[in-house]
């Protein structure tokens, strides 16, 4: 081994991977690999549980017991299928890491095709979440000091919100890698768990309402089809953390006796069972509780009793500043990896203060112009998610396994790849009809 090395020596060939190893060294996915199998398992929870959980009461009031039970049932399996053919194919080529999502894209679909068909999906999943955290930590931060101030204070506008929650990440934004974000991460999962425990146990302390409907939430056909659609995107955009689990799985060490998805897979299944205990209980006894006079957000509906409702709107803000960094960690390294490997700037601490602060500044722009957070996520969860979930997955996986046609993965694949091609077809025209309807009462930066 050693003599072939000595004879395949070149001393340019060399030179450049010390150079790409010093990037490497600095680039925010692959700079530090000490992570343990419980990180694996808070950052998947802060990825996963957004705030997604608190608009599936809405969705089942668009959907009904019957389809919303089931759609959520089967969303939980398929995501936790694909999510582990990610973590299986991390490390598929042996002595090889498919550290980012668009690596693992370009091994199965070839250099250009693979960066062309995952990096804007990703971008657009990521980019998407950002800017929709945006609005849910303005609109919790307002909601905080409006049942703080019952109604004695003066009215502040939720674009000064919005400014104020990205005020905490041109700070946070600065911090190197997924690992230096592990404590973040931590008090967001813990923060997932109490605020949809809190949003479920005040339904059930409140109880049903005495007129409860749980007829569909529109009356017209059209109105539930488009509804339908809607919460589908809904669903979809709660099932998110596909987008960012081969980059942390990046952060976590391996060796051929102990390869990384074994650790990782531990925490994914913690990550699931909290998944579980946070997204069922929500959707059924909020849905249970309101019917179809449930809010696009649990929390705005429950208003009782007050101290409790402030402090699981702040819980909401706590977590999404932690989420925001989760799914803004890829987007850094992308930005990073381009201005320093394409455009030739010197790594460092100026250009990261300067790119990330842009990025941050361009999320916030977005946000405070267009906060329509229902249907911002209906559109975002159907269009973007749904490929990178529910079905890239399994096509990579076809592509690069080859399983035996008509054998039981063979046929597990193509199911979900079907179920996902539905669900991003359907779910971006509910939640566009959604950005239509509100945008016609809206008023810009009002």
């Amino acid at each position: 081994m050693g003599t072939q090395a000595a004879e395949n020596y070149s001393p340019a060939k060399d030179e450049r991977s010390a150079r790409e190893k010093a990037i490497d060294d600095w680039l925010p996915i692959t700079s530090s690999r000490n992570a343990k199998w419980w990180y694996s398992a808070f950052h998947n929870v802060t990825a996963m549980v957004g705030a997604g959980v608190l608009s599936l009461p809405y969705a089942m009031s668009e959907l009904g017991w019957g389809p919303g039970i089931a759609v959520l049932i089967i969303s939980w399996i398929i995501t936790l299928y694909t999510l582990w053919q990610m973590v299986e194919m991390h490390e598929m080529v042996p002595g090889k890491r498919f550290d980012r999502y668009h690596e693992l894209g370009q091994h199965a679909f070839g250099e250009k095709l693979g960066l062309w068909i995952v990096v804007p999906q990703q971008l657009v999943v990521e980019v998407g979440v950002n800017i929709v955290y945006m609005v849910t930590g303005g609109k919790s931060l307002k909601k905080f000091h409006d049942v703080i101030c019952d109604n004695k204070c003066k009215d502040i506008k939720l674009t000064y919100f919005i400014m104020i929650f990205a005020s905490v990440h041109f700070v946070l934004s600065q911090l190197p890698n997924f690992n230096s974000i592990s404590g973040v991460s931590l008090a967001a999962a813990v923060m997932s768990l109490s605020y949809s425990t809190i949003a479920w146990g005040a339904s059930v302390h409140k109880g049903k309402l005495p007129d409860v409907d749980y007829h569909l939430r529109a009356t017209t056909t059209p109105g539930k089809v488009f509804g339908f659609f809607g919460a589908l995107g809904d669903v979809a955009f709660a099932y998110a953390g596909h987008n960012v689990v081969l980059e942390i799985q990046a952060t976590i060490p391996s060796t051929p006796e102990q390869p990384s998805k074994k650790p990782m897979w531990k925490g994914v299944i913690v990550a699931y069972i909290v998944v579980a205990l946070c997204y069922f209980p929500v959707a059924l006894i909020g849905y249970w509780a309101f019917g179809n006079k449930v809010d696009d957000n649990i929390l705005i509906t429950l208003n009782n009793p007050k101290w409790l409702i402030a402090l699981a709107n702040m819980m909401v803000v706590i977590h999404v500043i932690g989420s925001y960094q989760i799914y803004a960690m890829p987007v850094f390294d992308m930005i990073e990896t381009v201005l320093v490997k394409k455009l030739g700037f010197p790594p460092g601490l100026t250009l990261r203060l300067i790119s990330r602060t842009v990025y941050v500044a361009f999320t916030m722009f977005i946000a405070i112009t267009f906060p329509f957070f229902g249907g911002l996520l209906g559109f975002f969860g159907g269009f973007a998610f749904a490929p990178t979930t529910y079905f890239l997955p399994c096509i990579m996986w076809l592509a690069i396994y080859k399983p035996k046609k008509f054998s039981l993965s063979w046929f597990t694949n193509w199911i979900c790849i079907i179920l996902g091609v539905l669900l991003m077809v359907l779910s971006p025209i509910g939640g566009l009809r959604q950005i239509i309807i509100d945008a016609k009462t809206y008023k810009f930066y009002s």
